[in-house]
């Protein structure tokens, strides 16, 4: 009796090792709580049956070590930038501008250049977001993954694509899509 027990509590610690190296390296996945990002992604609700209806998406996080994002892509923000209302949820924002970028905000007169190391997050949904608008550019560092694909519902799996709002950014240099790759390997 004690060796099938020892057997499972072996393979249920390497399985455990193995899922928790895989969310710190690899990437993790992510349930979509508010309207920020509407239409792009589904907000779900705190109760089981409304979590259901929305989107649980899959962000990696192997991008995140040497900064390889683009404009436009969604990414998860680290827990220094967790919710005001919510720190149990991680924010998740639309790239907009890296560092060098000129970017005009939507919705007032004022364009901010992008200080080295940091980056604009806005939320797909301005008038719900709170984002980049109220609190500035964000260090780079704070970015934790790159949301590549929505898992949850089925009739909305699929990948989430990059996608700049028209007339934003102005680039400072169109061939720099981030500190470390060029915007052809982005695409």
């Amino acid at each position: 009796m004690a060796e099938p027990l020892w057997f499972l509590a072996k393979r249920s610690a390497a399985a455990a090792m193995i899922c928790i190296t895989f969310t710190d390296i690899v990437g993790n996945f992510a349930t979509i709580q508010g309207n920020s990002m509407q239409p792009t992604l589904q907000q779900g609700h705190k109760d089981f049956i409304s979590l259901l209806k929305g989107d649980v998406v899959f962000y990696e996080k192997i991008s995140a070590p040497a900064y390889k994002y683009c404009r436009g892509d969604v990414v998860v923000l680290s827990f220094f930038c967790r919710s005001p209302t919510d720190p149990d949820q991680l924010m998740v924002k639309r790239l907009i501008a890296m560092q060098g970028d000129w970017v005009n905000v939507p919705g007032s007169h004022e364009i901010h250049q992008i200080p080295k190391g940091r980056c604009w997050v806005e939320g797909d949904n301005g008038n719900l977001s709170l984002d980049s608008r109220n609190f500035g550019p964000i260090p780079l560092g704070l970015v934790k993954g790159r949301v590549t694909i929505k898992v949850w519902p089925p009739h909305r799996i699929g990948r989430v694509e990059r996608v700049l709002p028209e007339g934003q950014v102005m680039f400072t240099d169109m061939h720099s899509c981030v500190i470390t790759r060029s915007c052809l390997e982005c695409e």
